[in-house]
C-alpha cells in the first residue's frame, strides 16, 4: 500500500507498517466539541483512513475559546461538517462520514459499532456516554471515553486509566454508578485528577473552560487510540 506523503514523519516514529495499519483503520467519534475536535484532527494527521463523526450541534460564538472547528468562518455550520472539511483539507484521501445528530436510544440503530476498529466518546450527556459504552462493549469494539474537562486549568493532569480507578471527578463518579448498574465493570477513560473549580459567575449549569485543557484531553484520547491500533504499550 502506498502511503501518503504527509505521513513521512509519522513513519519515522511508528514505522511504515504501523502507519499502513492506521490508514486501514476505521474510528467512530462522538462529539466534535473541545475534546472531540482535537481528537479527530490528531487522528486525521496520524493518517486514520476512515472516520465517522457524530454530533448534532452547530458552531456558536461561545465555542471560539476552545473548539478547533470554531472560527468566524464556520459560525452556524454543523460541527461535523466543519470537522469533515478540516480532515479532508489535511488528507483528501480520507473517507469521512458524518451524522449530524445527537446520539440517543431513539437513533442508536443508525450505527453498527461492529463496523469500526475503535470508538471514541467525547460527548457531555451522561445518557449518551452510557449508551456508547454499552453498544461498544456489546459489539466487542475498543472504546475510550472522556471524563470531565470543564472548570479545570491544568492540561498536564490528564491520564488514561480505567473508569473504576478514577477519583475526584464528578462525571466519572456518575458514570461508575450508571455502568455498574448495567453490569459493566471496566471502561478506558481520559481522566484528570485536578479538582474542578467553581465557575466565577454565570448559572449553576455554566461550566468554565479554557483553550488548552479540553485540547489536552482530546490529544490524550487520540494518542491512546493510535497506540492501541498500532499495538503499542501505554505510555
Amino acid at each position: 500500500m502506498e502511503l501518503f506523503d504527509f505521513t513521512e514523519r509519522t513513519c519515522l516514529l511508528l514505522g511504515g507498517e504501523r502507519v499502513a495499519r492506521l490508514a486501514a483503520s476505521s474510528v467512530l467519534v462522538f462529539g466534535m466539541g473541545g475534546v472531540g475536535s482535537y481528537c479527530v484532527e490528531a487522528l486525521a494527521r496520524c493518517g486514520i483512513g476512515r472516520l465517522t463523526l457524530v454530533d448534532g450541534d452547530r458552531v456558536e460564538r461561545s465555542n471560539l475559546n476552545r473548539q478547533l472547528i470554531a472560527l468566524h468562518s464556520t459560525m452556524g455550520m454543523f460541527k461535523c461538517d466543519a470537522a469533515r472539511s478540516r480532515v479532508l483539507d489535511i488528507n483528501p484521501e480520507a473517507h469521512v462520514e458524518i451524522k449530524n445528530v445527537f446520539y440517543t436510544e431513539e437513533n442508536a440503530e443508525l450505527l453498527d459499532f461492529g463496523e469500526f476498529d475503535y470508538v471514541a466518546d467525547a460527548v457531555d450527556m451522561i445518557r449518551a456516554k452510557v449508551l456508547i459504552a454499552e453498544r461498544a462493549k456489546r459489539a466487542g469494539v475498543p472504546v475510550i471515553s472522556a471524563m470531565g474537562a470543564g472548570n479545570r486549568l491544568d492540561p498536564c493532569r490528564f491520564t488514561v486509566t480505567d473508569l473504576f480507578r478514577t477519583q475526584g471527578c464528578p462525571l466519572a463518579r456518575v458514570m461508575r454508578k450508571a455502568l455498574r448498574d448495567r453490569g459493566i465493570s471496566s471502561l478506558k477513560v481520559v481522566f484528570s485528577d485536578e479538582p474542578p473549580r467553581k465557575a466565577l459567575g454565570g448559572t449553576e449549569r455554566t461550566v468554565g473552560s479554557v483553550s488548552f485543557v479540553p485540547a489536552a484531553a482530546g490529544l490524550t484520547m487520540a494518542a491512546a487510540i493510535v497506540r492501541d491500533l498500532c499495538g503499542l504499550p501505554d505510555a
